[in-house]
């Protein structure tokens, strides 16, 4: 109660504009109490009125009251200053316009402390501390200050919500229960709430329960962006040391070219200028026997010209042909066209490894997303469509390309290509240029003949008859047959009676990551001929097997 006490001597000494302890306190004529310069303040907003009035209990002076400061309130006011007293703040004290205040206040309310959900009345600590002590406290349902204690009040009734109809789902009066809502499904509010807060802690517990699964998957999505990471800094450590190494390689050859071109080149003009000083001292030797010859024409005594015409006019045999053979002026250059032709291989490997290496790259996913499913209408199909051409590099003997590399026929005669690894050598077969990865979609146009249109792995056997260099023979190929008569599906060997509309088209959709494989009649409808599910572990590439001579089968351009 001391405290209170102090609580009510603060009250009594502080200013009821400022809310703080007063300062150059100062008593109006009606007996308030105020801080000069605040009562000052608010007058001066009223010296157009020329009334002044108290802003406690509104009594009014003219003329403006003379303010005299109250040297007892001073006085008292240092007092209270030294042994600690200090105003409450207002927002700890006296209720604001947002605030919950005291029902129980009069006057100037005080902010609520409490409020009770059955007398439906707020207090301030210092009116709520008699119920405190009262027998009746019990009885009291306090909560958190609450404006809203009037919606617990029927407005029909008057009465206190106590009841709950589970048929309208509504909070109601008794009177509502045996009126409007007689016979329907009704108990206490406090039974609703019992029942209900036992389903919202099974709520609780499946939040609970997500809540960690998400911070379970949060740490794991958190150790797969480190792994990403790592996995990213090596890739490209790894990458820099393997371009590191072909840039060193590159330079190397580059210096031993340069190397072998000097070396010939000083080879060459040291062959040139030894044959050079062996013909200019046979010059000088010739013209020592002219100056010889000349002076023994002039010789005017017979005895001494026929004495040394012998050992004078004898000539001795040349030390070079009489000719020289000089190449063509290409001495050179047919280095820079060997360097050249490297230098477009190279940028051809480059070309089509930077397309693997680059979807490769594309593909990393580390969320499984629900994959995308597959196109129903060809427009649909047409927006993954890739331009294929033929690889000349793998063509057999008797495929003839052209068309820009897009069409191939089959031939009796055999064509003389230059040898390579990549080449076909059993079967009349071809590879695509291109590998094929992601989401694509060709087609395939034949006349005069049957045709395998396949797809397969890069290291599919090339040469030799054997099974493991024919496109569906292996594990490493998948292909579709038609020779005008009816489809077959062929992989490892084994063949797949396919049915459908026979057409001179077909359409080719490949989903490299989902593994899906699909061969469709093309006319004016997609009728699906064969779906191959499965896991691809490596690019592919598309393949033509011409089965007949004369027929042809092109890469239809789609965009």
């Amino acid at each position: 109660m001391a405290q209170q006490g102090a609580q009510l001597d603060q009250e009594n000494f502080s200013c009821s504009i400022c809310l703080d302890l007063l300062k150059d306190p100062v008593t109006i004529p009606c007996g308030h109490s105020y801080c000069m310069s605040c009562i000052n303040n608010f007058w001066d907003g009223e010296d157009k009125k020329e009334i002044y009035s108290c802003p406690q209990c509104s009594m009014t002076f003219t003329p403006r009251p003379v303010l005299i400061k109250n040297t007892m309130s001073a006085d008292l006011m240092e007092e209270l200053k030294k042994t600690g007293l200090q105003a409450a703040p207002a927002d700890l004290c006296y209720a604001g316009p947002e605030d919950v205040a005291c029902d129980v206040c009069t006057g100037r309310k005080l902010k609520a402390f409490k409020s009770c959900l059955v007398c439906l009345v707020s207090y301030c600590e210092k009116h709520l501390q008699p119920d405190y002590e009262s027998p009746t406290f019990i009885k009291l349902k306090l909560v958190d200050p609450s404006a809203k204690l009037q919606e617990n009040i029927c407005s029909r009734h008057d009465e206190v919500m106590k009841m709950f109809c589970r048929t309208d789902q509504q909070i109601i009066c008794y009177l509502c229960s045996v009126d409007e809502h007689k016979g329907h499904d009704t108990v206490s509010a406090a039974a609703e709430i019992t029942e209900r807060q036992g389903e919202l802690e099974v709520s609780r517990l499946n939040v609970q329960q997500r809540i960690q699964d998400r911070e379970k998957d949060v740490k794991l999505l958190q150790q797969e962006v480190e792994a990403v990471s790592l996995s990213a800094d090596k890739a490209v450590e790894d990458s820099e040391k393997i371009f590191t190494e072909l840039i060193r390689l590159l330079q190397k050859r580059s210096s031993d070219v340069k190397q072998q071109i000097r070396s010939q080149q000083e080879t060459e003009v040291s062959r040139v200028k030894d044959l050079q000083a062996k013909l200019q001292q046979e010059i000088t030797e010739l013209k020592r026997k002219d100056a010889e010859l000349k002076q023994l024409s002039h010789t005017e005594d017979h005895n001494q010209f026929l004495h040394n015409y012998p050992s004078v006019s004898q000539l001795s045999e040349p030390t070079e042909s009489s000719s020289i053979d000089i190449c063509p002026l290409r001495y050179f250059e047919d280095v820079t066209a060997a360097v050249s032709e490297l230098r477009d291989k190279l940028q051809d490997i480059l070309k089509e490894e930077w397309t693997n290496i680059s979807l490769t790259v594309t593909e990393v996913d580390v969320l499984l997303s629900e994959p995308e499913p597959e196109p129903k209408t060809r427009a649909g199909f047409l927006k993954y469509s890739r331009e294929i051409t033929l690889d000349p590099n793998t063509a057999h003997e008797k495929v003839y390309l052209c068309e820009g590399k897009r069409r191939v026929q089959r031939i009796s005669q055999q064509l003389f290509y230059s040898s390579h690894p990549d080449r076909f050598t059993g079967y009349p077969q071809v590879l695509s240029k291109e590998s094929l990865t992601g989401r694509c979609y060709w087609e395939v146009i034949w006349r005069a003949g049957g045709v395998r249109i396949a797809v397969t792995y890069k290291n599919i056997r090339r040469e030799g008859l054997a099974n493991e260099s024919i496109f569906g023979f292996n594990n490493k190929s998948w292909a579709l047959r038609y020779d005008d008569k009816s489809y077959e599906f062929w992989f490892n060997n084994i063949s797949t009676p396919v049915s459908g509309p026979p057409s001179s088209r077909v359409g080719v959709y490949l989903d490299h990551r989902e593994g899906i494989l699909s061969f469709y009649s093309v006319s004016e409808t997609m009728t699906l001929l064969h779906r191959v599910q499965t896991t691809f572990t490596q690019p592919l590439y598309a393949g033509l097997y011409i089965l007949d001579d004369g027929a042809t089968a092109e890469f239809c351009k789609l965009k």
